[in-house]
Parts: structure tokens; sequence; C-alpha cells
């Protein structure tokens, strides 16, 4: 049986993905028991992404899989993430399947989290147009005409999280997790990793 009270959270991964900001929130959302499960789109081999630095990643599924789903009838994820490295965050950000999707999570209540240069994949859904945002200095300037651009490590508004780049990626997946299941659960994770306590 199904626990109608676990949130679900869809992890987007592209060839050209940045791994750690792909693998250290899968890992910190699993470790909060939120079900993940990680989407692969325009993949040139289809069961992996190569990603950024050369790492493979196994997707659970094609994002065609689940995408048609999931814009047609109420989307069963309480938040869709989008990694950076510029090349993956350029293919999810140009994908118009993708970008329905956010755009339609994000009107019916979801939180849309993305960290580096996924938050482009933000500005291309219509998103939070002139709300706070941060990403990694690279595409600063792709964004910061559109919204109120901060310099935080996280900014979280209107249930829009976004981030800067690998070395905030542990502090990205905490503010998710706190956004989801409360500051308790973030700190009960939070102290078998043993973090820096800057985190």
């Amino acid at each position: 049986m199904t626990n109608l009270n676990v949130k679900k959270a869809l992890m987007l991964v592209a060839d050209g993905s940045e791994e750690m900001e792909t693998v250290i929130p899968i890992d910190v959302l699993r470790r909060a028991q939120i079900d993940v499960t990680v989407a692969g789109i325009a993949l040139q081999n289809e069961n992996y992404a190569k990603c950024s630095r050369g790492v493979m990643i196994v997707p659970d599924q094609s994002f065609s899989n689940i995408s048609e789903e999931n814009l047609f009838k109420k989307c069963i994820y309480d938040v869709i993430i989008i990694p950076g490295g510029l090349a993956g965050a350029q293919t999810i950000s140009s994908n118009s399947e993708v970008q329905r999707l956010l755009a339609s999570a994000h009107q019916s209540g979801k939180f849309i989290a993305a960290i580096c240069a996924g938050t482009i994949a933000i500005k291309s859904a219509n998103i939070n147009k002139g709300g706070k945002i941060t990403s990694h200095p690279v595409v600063k300037a792709d964004l910061e005409n559109d919204y109120d651009y901060q310099e935080e490590r996280v900014v979280v508004d209107n249930k829009v999280i976004s981030s800067r780049g690998p070395g905030t990626a542990f502090l990205f997946a905490l503010t998710i997790v706190e956004q989801l299941l409360g500051k308790e659960k973030r700190d009960e994770i939070s102290s078998p990793m043993i973090l820096a306590s800057t985190l």
C-alpha cells in the first residue's frame, strides 16, 4: 500500500548535468525519506546520463514516460529539481514539455528547485517573474533583468528554491527538505552527515 503522506521529488538529469548538484540532492532527500524519481531527458545513451565531469548516472526512467501523465493530470511531485551544468541545464530548460510541467506544477502550488545554471529553466518556464532568485554567476546576466537577483547561497521565494553551485548543493538539498518536511527533519538528517556547522 502506498503511503500518501510520503513527499515525492522529481530530479531531472541530462547529458552535461553537474554531478554533485544531481547526486547530493538525491542522496539528502532520500535520507529524509522523500521518494525521489530521477528522470533522464534527451540522453544520447538511453541507459545513462553522461554528466559534466564524465560521471554516468542511471535514471529511474525517461522523462518522456512521466511528462504526459503529470501534465494532463495532477502533478504527483511535491518538488521538481533542476541541476546545473551548463550543457545539461540548456537541454532541460529548452525542452517544451519541461517548461509546461514546471509552469503547471508551480501554478498548482508545488515547489520548483534549481541550482547553478539550472535556474535558467525557471525563466524558460516563465515562473515567478520579478521574484527573488540566485544562480551561478555564469548565468546571472540571463536572469537579473527578469528577477530580483540575490547573492545568497540559497534563496526561497514563492515556492521557488534557487542556489548557486556545487559548493552550495548540501545547503540547497537541506533547504528543500526543510521546506517539505520542516526544520526538525532537516536537523535530524544533518547530524549523521557531519556537515560543517555553517550549514
